[in-house]
C-alpha cells in the first residue's frame, strides 16, 4: 500500500488521466499504456534512474524536465504529460515511483477499455481466467513459476486467450505474469479484477456456492449487498461442491459464511471440546 505522499502523487496523475481519457481515443490510450509499462520496465532495471526521478531534494518540475529530456523523444504526447505529472509528485521512495508508474499504466489500459465500452467485459474475462487457472493445479504451477522463462509463459497465456478475450484482457493477463505489484500470478490477476471494478465504481463481492445460482438469485443478492454497502457490488461467483450447500460472500475484509461445511466444522469443533 502506498504511503500518504505517494498516494497524493499518484492521485494527481490519476486525475490528469481521467481528464485526458475523456477526449482520447481507445487506441491512443492503449499506446500510452504500453509506453508507461515500458517505462516501468526500464525503471525496474535502472535503480539510478529511479532514484534521480524520485529525489525529494530536487524540485518536481526539475524531475519532470529530466524525465522529458531522457525519454521525451521516444514517447507520445499523452505519455509525456501523464508521466511528467507522476514524476513531479513527491514519492516516499524510488520503488514507490516504480510501482506508481506500473499502476498508472494499468489504469490507462483500463481507461482504454472503458472508452470502448468493454470495461465490465475485461473485468469478467480476467476473473474467469483466474478461475480456470485456480482450478488446474498444473497450469497454476507453470504460470506462477517465476523461475521459468517469461517468454514461454507469455506464449502459453497468449495461446490460451488469443481470440477469446479482448486485447486489454490479454495484455493485463500477460502483465500479471511479471508479478504486477510484487504479487504472484494468481494474486496479480485478482488485483487487476479489483482495479477494473474500482474504475467502474464497483466493489467486488466474491461468492462461493455449491451449485449455480439463478439470475433472480444473483439480482436479489446484489440488491441486498447494495443496501448494506451503499454502492454497486460486482458479484464474482465460484462453484465449489465441497461446501455442500449455502453460500459464502466476501466483500473486502467482510466475510459472510453461511455454508453447510462451516456449520459441520463448527459442530465438529464443539464436540471435540466436550
Amino acid at each position: 500500500m502506498m504511503e500518504a505522499a505517494s498516494r497524493e502523487a499518484f492521485g494527481a496523475a490519476a486525475d490528469r488521466l481521467n481528464t485526458y481519457a475523456k477526449r482520447a481515443k481507445a487506441e491512443t490510450l492503449a499506446t500510452v499504456a504500453d509506453e508507461l509499462l515500458a517505462i516501468a520496465k526500464l525503471l525496474a532495471g535502472e535503480p539510478r534512474l529511479r532514484r534521480a526521478l524520485s529525489d525529494p531534494a530536487r524540485p518536481g518540475d526539475d524531475r519532470a524536465g529530466l524525465a522529458n529530456s531522457l525519454l521525451g523523444k521516444q514517447l507520445s504526447e499523452g505519455t509525456r504529460t501523464l508521466f511528467g505529472v507522476l514524476v513531479a509528485g513527491r514519492w516516499s521512495s524510488a520503488s514507490a515511483l516504480l510501482d506508481g508508474t506500473e499502476l498508472l499504466g494499468v489504469e490507462v489500459l483500463l481507461a482504454s477499455a472503458e472508452r470502448d465500452g468493454a470495461l465490465a467485459e475485461v473485468e469478467d474475462e480476467l476473473f474467469r481466467f483466474g478461475q480456470i487457472v485456480a482450478g488446474q493445479e498444473r497450469l497454476a504451477a507453470v504460470l506462477g513459476d517465476v523461475t521459468a522463462d517469461l517468454a514461454q509463459r507469455t506464449e502459453l497465456v497468449s495461446s490460451l486467450l488469443s481470440g477469446k478475450v479482448s486485447a486489454v484482457t490479454l495484455r493485463l493477463a500477460e502483465l500479471a505474469l511479471t508479478g504486477f505489484g510484487g504479487r504472484g500470478f494468481e494474486s496479480a490477476l485478482t488485483r487487476l479484477v479489483e482495479l477494473a471494478a474500482a474504475r467502474r465504481d464497483h466493489e467486488i463481492g466474491y461468492v462461493t456456492v455449491a451449485a449455480e445460482l439463478t439470475d433472480g438469485d444473483l439480482d436479489r443478492l446484489a440488491a441486498a449487498l447494495r443496501r448494506i454497502y451503499g454502492r454497486e457490488i460486482a458479484l464474482k461467483v465460484s462453484v465449489d461442491p465441497r461446501i455442500l450447500g449455502g453460500m459464502s460472500v466476501q466483500v473486502g475484509s467482510d466475510l459472510y459464511d453461511g455454508t453447510i461445511l462451516r456449520r459441520i466444522n463448527e459442530t465438529r469443533t464443539a464436540l471435540t471440546r466436550r
